[in-house]
């Protein structure tokens, strides 16, 4: 499928305007037009793969602790502070596999502490049996981490991975080729500092161009300006139905 360009995707299901990374936000994004996502995956105690964010269950639910201290059957009893329950990548996968031409970004939400090698190695390959047999060939599936290492094991492990390198720096020459010498083909960046010659030589490198934080519809304009090719939003409703209104023409 041919990606389409200044794609807008919902921030772990378009967190600023629905109840983040649970499957009624992206329930809501998709009725609401979005065919982008984006979403964060995490390993539970023994092996069930989370949708989480944040390496703790406080702020987004009653609980307490980490996902990878906790077992699939204790996550199941916790609740959102909005009363949904935690949302598990197979449950996920299961709503979006019957909807073709989606754009969707799996984050993989190590560090070293938590996942060493052999960990994982094994949560790289559940990640990707999980997801990949499943999508429609139609849709983008992509990997992105901050976290090198599962990018280059995944690279080197399942070739035909689209792959991503989340940074908190701008676009910029070293950006570009921190994501170059990893063999990648998407780099996902700051808005703040990037510049619209930075963006264009990582085009001119072979790079995809993502950007983030978006809050605001200004994000999505100045991303525009840029010449990013994907918005990361956390008002993806807002900025699509702007978007719909004022440039239909941006396909």
């Amino acid at each position: 499928m041919a990606e389409s360009k200044w794609q807008i995707h919902a921030h772990r299901g378009g967190r600023d305007e629905f109840d983040e990374n649970t499957l009624s936000a992206f329930q809501a994004s998709y009725a609401r037009g979005l065919r982008g996502f984006e979403t964060d995956v995490r390993m539970c105690k023994d092996g069930a793969l989370a949708i989480m964010h944040d390496g703790t269950i406080e702020r987004t639910t009653l609980g307490k602790g980490a996902v990878e201290d906790l077992t699939e059957a204790e996550l199941r009893q916790v609740r959102t502070r909005k009363g949904n329950p935690i949302l598990f990548l197979n449950e996920l996968v299961a709503f979006l596999a019957d909807k073709p031409g989606l754009y969707v970004e799996f984050e993989m939400k190590t560090d070293a502490s938590r996942y060493p090698q052999e960990r994982l190695e094994i949560y790289c390959r559940k990640l990707y049996e999980s997801i990949i047999p499943r999508m429609p060939k139609s849709s983008t599936v992509v990997f992105t981490s901050f976290d090198k290492r599962p990018l280059i094991f995944v690279k080197n492990t399942y070739p035909d991975a689209d792959l991503m390198l989340i940074t908190g720096e701008p676009c910029c020459d070293s950006t570009i080729k921190e994501a170059l010498d990893l063999g990648v083909k998407r780099l996902a960046c700051t808005w703040d500092g990037s510049t619209r010659a930075s963006v264009r030589a990582a085009h001119q490198a072979g790079l995809v161009v993502a950007g983030w934080p978006g809050h605001a519809v200004d994000d999505y304009l100045l991303g525009v300006a840029l010449g990013f090719d994907h918005m990361c939003a956390d008002n993806p409703v807002e900025v699509l139905e702007f978007k719909n209104r004022n440039l239909p023409w941006l396909t």
